[in-house]
């Protein structure tokens, strides 16, 4: 009876503290994107102006604003920021896009992610860093 009774009270023990842990997540499902975010991070990411963007990026900016055609599929899929290296958004704000690699015959690393408001971010090394586009 001792034995069950331990068991019994580890078990409640960790329900106790499941419990615990998911209601401190009132959403339900941890936002690790939200927990690396600080508020000032949009006014520290690095600026990058329009001119200053290698070609290929140019073309990609421009077939994001005329929606399409794109040459990946992978183009226009949701971005779920899950490092939190964006400003937090709700899940399908941003939207990521090839950049082409000359002498790459896979996608490479460089992307464009768009955010719904109409900002725009250059990654060159697959999501690492990120600069904000000034047009």
């Amino acid at each position: 009876m001792a034995g069950l009774t331990r068991r019994v009270a580890f078990l409640l023990c960790l329900l106790t503290a499941f419990a615990g842990f998911v209601c401190a997540d009132p959403c339900g499902a941890w936002d690790w994107g939200r927990l690396a975010y600080s508020k000032g991070q949009s006014e520290t990411l690095t600026k990058i102006p329009l001119a200053d963007l290698p070609p290929e990026a140019k073309h990609t900016l421009s077939l994001i604003k005329q929606g399409g055609p794109f040459p990946y599929p992978k183009d226009g899929t949701i971005f779920g920021n899950r490092e939190g290296r964006l400003p937090h958004r709700p899940r399908g704000y941003y939207k990521e896009y090839t950049v082409k690699t000359p002498g790459l015959r896979h996608r490479g690393a460089r992307r464009i992610v768009a955010g719904s408001g109409g900002e725009f971010y250059y990654s060159d090394d697959h999501y690492n860093t990120f600069k904000l586009i000034k047009e």
